[in-house]
């Protein structure tokens, strides 16, 4: 399905609240480090969303929107912990919908549940995160919601790099995931708003479609 006019207008919106709050942070000429090593001209915080009730209304009703029309038989919301669990919640309230959350890992004690809340065998779930890179954390959580008998639909997020790793990872996972607002709206709007150069715009889109090779230049 194409992007509705609607879905384009959230984006935009909700890309200007990210940088209004300083959620995220672009520094093509100073990178930032990540954990993992790799050099990023952009640090994202999507948590500060959570302290500013205009910018969190924008997103879950733009994810209960997106959920809505792509994954209308959804039975059951389901947030990553701890960042997708209170956007979870607030979309859960205005779907109407059960909600669960999924632990990084299994507690070490107790019974070892990985899952809180009541999820039924067979129930139909979209997972939410707040944030997507390659994909690789939220889709351990998709498989938290499968071994435990639940049928995951889709994923959603506030935002997303659309890095070549995600698309290949969500494809060899069997799923499609939306996200509120993307990489490259951000980009548009930043530049809108003059926070960066054309040359800057080059070089963070030159990260997007290669993150390790901009890494190695930097």
């Amino acid at each position: 399905m194409k992007t509705t006019a609607s879905e384009n207008v959230t984006a935009f919106r909700v890309a200007v609240d990210l940088l209004n709050i300083k959620a995220v942070t672009l520094q093509p000429s100073q990178p930032f480090t990540w954990a993992s090593g790799l050099h990023s001209p952009i640090y994202t915080d999507n948590r500060l969303t959570i302290s500013y009730p205009a910018v969190r209304r924008h997103i879950f009703r733009g994810m209960s929107t997106l959920i809505s029309r792509y994954f209308s038989d959804a039975e059951v919301i389901a947030g990553t912990a701890t960042a997708g669990i209170p956007h979870a919640s607030w979309v859960a309230e205005e779907l109407n919908l059960p909600l669960i959350y999924v632990r990084s890992k299994p507690k070490d004690h107790g019974r070892g549940k990985q899952l809180e809340g009541v999820l039924k065998q067979g129930q139909k779930v979209v997972v939410i995160d707040d944030l997507i890179s390659t994909g690789g954390s939220v889709l351990k959580a998709v498989n938290a919601v499968r071994k435990a008998g639940g049928e995951v639909v889709g994923v959603v997020s506030v935002f997303t790099y659309q890095l070549p790793a995600a698309v290949d990872n969500f494809k060899a996972a069997g799923l499609t995931y939306h996200s509120v607002t993307n990489y490259t709206k951000l980009i548009e709007t930043a530049e809108a708003q003059q926070l960066i150069s054309s040359d800057e715009r080059k070089s963070l889109h030159a990260w997007r479609q290669d993150p390790q090779a901009w890494s190695d230049a930097h």
